[in-house]
């Protein structure tokens, strides 16, 4: 996330009538796969389309290919791109309720079990990248970009993210605590 927009609520950046309208993901669906964060999938399927709307932040994986959220967004324009993809999902299957699903526990279990992550990842990217379907080959893109996140970048942003499940928003500045309108 860049400096400028750590202390920012991605929940504020929803359209109105968002999240009733396009979010109906369940946790009890969510594929293992997303990264800890307000958003999130669970039976998503849009026809391998959701790249075409948040190539930096949707994937494609599980048994039947469904999308997930591998970058949560860091911009305001980043979620609008990532309603959008949840827009096209005729199942409903996107979710925004992540801040209220997800522990500390559980953050820093889904990161010591990364490396399954990783596996999966390097599992596709053969395939995908001499496929002979011009989506499998562009989600090869996105395989590296996931692969290159968890590697570098990701730790850091979910440092934050559990600073913001503890003290209730991110960080502006390393040490900063959330102060109130009052203080």
């Amino acid at each position: 996330m860049r400096e400028e927009e750590v202390c920012w609520d991605p929940m504020a950046a929803l359209p109105d009538g968002e999240p009733e309208t396009s979010f109906g993901g369940r946790r009890e669906d969510r594929l293992w796969l997303n990264v800890p964060g307000p958003f999130y999938t669970g039976m998503a399927d849009n026809c391998w389309t959701g790249r075409l709307h948040a190539p930096r932040h949707v994937l494609y994986g599980g048994q039947y290919f469904t999308e997930y959220v591998y970058r949560q967004p860091a911009t305001t324009a980043e979620v609008l791109n990532l309603v959008t993809a949840a827009q096209q999902d005729p199942y409903r299957g996107y979710a925004c309720d992540g801040d209220s699903r997800w522990t500390p526990d559980a953050v820093r279990d889904w990161w010591r079990d990364r490396g399954r992550v990783t596996e999966y990842l390097e599992s596709l990217l053969p395939g995908w990248s001499s496929s002979d379907r011009a989506e499998e080959r562009e989600a090869a893109e996105g395989l590296r970009d996931f692969a290159a996140y968890i590697a570098e970048g990701l730790g850091a942003d979910l440092r934050r993210y559990l600073f913001r499940l503890e003290e209730g928003c991110y960080p502006k500045n390393s040490g900063d605590r959330c102060r109130s309108s009052d203080s």
